[in-house]
């Protein structure tokens, strides 16, 4: 039970139509939503799993995107780990992580258990989803929810990695995602994205560092299950290469509008690329919007269907909230027609 369009991308079998799906494609900007949070919170709706599966279907039967995605949070694993959680609509912490008080802040040995909403959630809407579309899982990068832990998920400079922190992903936070990956997985979501949203805080030396301890840690461990995400100018050519020189384990990755797509676009290419136009101007008036979309599908138009093979049509990063639903309809009838 698979999109036919999604299975064909992760296999990068050449097709005209590229599969489509949103990061965030169940959330705010969208009324069926907001109807579920009037009588829900976001918690509940996360960790309830039928509310997580009729959250998660919602954007499949309104616009009938190709792809489900698990309805989750990925600072649900620091809570797991010990650390005090709300939401106030946004996600804080009671105590952020120093190297002084780690051991009290996150206080809890992590046990995969406190999680399996997630599998539960992912089986509840694999039960009611379409048999044509497909199912994927996500959880936070390692060194986004550093950030989040220490309070650095706002800086907007460069992170330079401590012994501490590299301690903290070495030992705590990879080790912890790789085991929420294999649960989702055995839940059954065909692949996991990884939404490494801070990345881009590692200086380059840093991120080299990083990227080479994914790759022999995650992406080596789950061989061509696993999409990884960053923004905001990450080294995009470091993880290509180290991917090309791992013998290609990594099944994808998410490319942000500011990277223009068409560079992916070889016939050498054997891993899926998503993305990526940009979220902001699904913000336009419909005809406005329209025209932008018309640009880009101009800037694509002229490869061949091997030279596309693998892309998995998106936005640059998560759809926002103020976005019109009759621009995400137009979106995928555009896509559709174009291609």
């Amino acid at each position: 039970m698979s999109n036919k369009k999604f299975s064909n991308a992760l296999d990068n079998i050449p097709q005209s139509t590229p599969p489509i799906w949103f990061m965030r494609q169940a959330g705010r900007y969208h009324s069926h939503y907001q109807n579920l949070k009037t009588k829900n919170s976001f918690v509940e709706l996360c960790k309830t799993p039928s509310l997580a599966a009729e959250t998660a279907i919602g954007p499949i039967e309104s616009f009938d995107f190709d792809v489900a995605i698990l309805f989750s949070d990925i600072l649900f694993p620091l809570e797991s780990l010990g650390m005090e959680l709300s939401y106030s609509p946004g996600p804080s912490f009671e105590s952020y992580v120093t190297e002084d008080n780690f051991k009290d802040v996150l206080k809890n040995k992590f046990d995969i258990n406190s999680l399996s909403f997630q599998g539960e959630a992912l089986q509840r809407t694999r039960e009611i989803l379409p048999e044509d579309k497909s199912l994927i899982g996500f959880v936070g990068g390692p060194c986004t929810l550093l950030a989040y832990a220490m309070g650095l998920n706002k800086n907007r400079g460069n992170l330079n990695v401590s012994d501490f922190q590299w301690g903290l992903l070495d030992d705590v936070l990879i080790p912890t995602i790789s085991e929420n990956i294999e649960m989702q997985l055995k839940a059954g979501a065909e692949i996991i994205m990884i939404f490494d949203s801070s990345a881009h805080l590692l200086n380059t030396e840093d991120f080299t560092k990083y990227i080479e301890r994914m790759f022999n840690q995650i992406f080596l461990k789950f061989i061509k299950k696993i999409g990884y995400y960053a923004k905001d100018y990450v080294d995009y050519d470091a993880i290509v290469s180290m991917n090309e020189s791992k013998g290609t384990c990594l099944a994808g990755i998410g490319i942000d509008s500011k990277e223009p797509l068409k560079n992916y676009f070889t016939e050498s290419r054997d891993y899926f690329i998503q993305g990526n136009f940009d979220e902001k101007k699904m913000l336009l008036p419909n005809d406005s919007m329209k025209l932008e979309l018309e640009k880009y599908i101009n800037s694509l138009s002229n490869f061949t269907d091997r030279q596309k093979s693998g892309w998995i049509c998106g936005l640059g990063h998560g759809i926002l909230k103020e976005t019109p639903e009759e621009n995400v309809k137009t979106f995928i009838k555009m896509i559709r027609e174009a291609f």
